[in-house]
């Protein structure tokens, strides 16, 4: 059975990029094809959750040969887009969340993901609404529960592992 949703999409205004990609590239060392996220919408630091976003694009890289002549956006790259989301949070608003003094910069790596599950399709073109809550932040270490949508309806779920490196 799929978990509530992180956020109501009723209450939050997502029309409007809080965080640009640019932005992002400062606390994210992903790029080229592997920059799976396309913006931050909505920051809420001390609810410890962010909402941010892929558009998928019918000439994307993937599309050709995952599925030829049915492109499906591989679940392994919607976890990426999940990792890179709470990797900027944790770069951006918790890297010395533990007070020791850990030097913002450090590569933020995957370090696993659990609970995973995939619940629908994500199919071009469309946008690919990735929301994560802060579950645990340790000194060098942190878990994410994720989600992503489209259309409002959950497409996946998972807990993503972050660990500095």
């Amino acid at each position: 059975m799929a978990s509530q949703p992180l956020i109501d999409f009723e209450t939050l205004d997502l029309s409007q990029t809080v965080v640009s990609r640019t932005e992002l590239d400062q606390y994210l060392r992903q790029s080229g094809r592997f920059a799976m996220l396309d913006g931050v919408l909505h920051e809420d630091v001390e609810g410890r959750l962010m909402v941010g976003y892929k558009d998928i694009a019918s000439d994307d890289w993937w599309a050709k040969d995952h599925i030829p002549g049915r492109p499906m956006f591989p679940g392994a790259l919607q976890i990426e887009a999940a990792a890179q989301l709470s990797a900027f949070d944790y770069s951006a608003h918790r890297v010395d969340q533990a007070g020791d003094g850990t030097q913002a910069g450090n590569f933020v790596g995957f370090g696993g993901v659990d609970k995973a599950r995939f619940r629908g399709l994500v199919e071009p073109d469309c946008r690919l609404i990735l929301c994560v809550h802060l579950l645990k932040c340790s000194r060098r270490m942190f878990r994410y529960q994720a989600q992503g949508f489209v259309d409002r309806a959950m497409v996946f779920e998972g807990e993503i592992l972050g660990v500095l490196v």
